[in-house]
């Protein structure tokens, strides 16, 4: 069940990231309260799967790793921006150090 809770968590972590530009500096009330409701109830989504007992450091490491690489991929596809060679690079680094967490944690 943790895991369900950190899915949710991440989905409304990349649901509140994909609102900041349309936020327009938070001068744009809907996209505003998307964007902050969002990572609330992304907090409060990680926090359930900590408590359902999901330890701190994994669940960070998967919500902030799997959450940029999803925005990075996102903002490619969708927002059509440029990536680089160092940014794929990046994202390599990134889901490789989630997966060594997760490894050293295994026991």
């Amino acid at each position: 069940m943790a895991y369900v809770y950190l899915l949710f968590a991440i989905g409304t972590e990349i649901f509140g990231t994909s609102l900041l530009k349309a936020t327009d500096g938070f001068t744009r009330l809907w996209p505003t309260m998307g964007c902050l409701g969002g990572y609330a109830v992304s907090i409060l989504a990680l926090s359930l799967a900590v408590q359902r007992g999901m330890n701190v450091s994994i669940g960070y490491a998967i919500w902030s790793g799997l959450g940029t690489t999803l925005i990075v991929l996102i903002s490619v596809f969708f927002l059509h921006q440029p990536v680089s060679a160092v940014q794929i690079g990046g994202m390599v680094l990134v889901i490789a150090g989630v997966v060594a967490l997760n490894l050293g944690g295994a026991h």
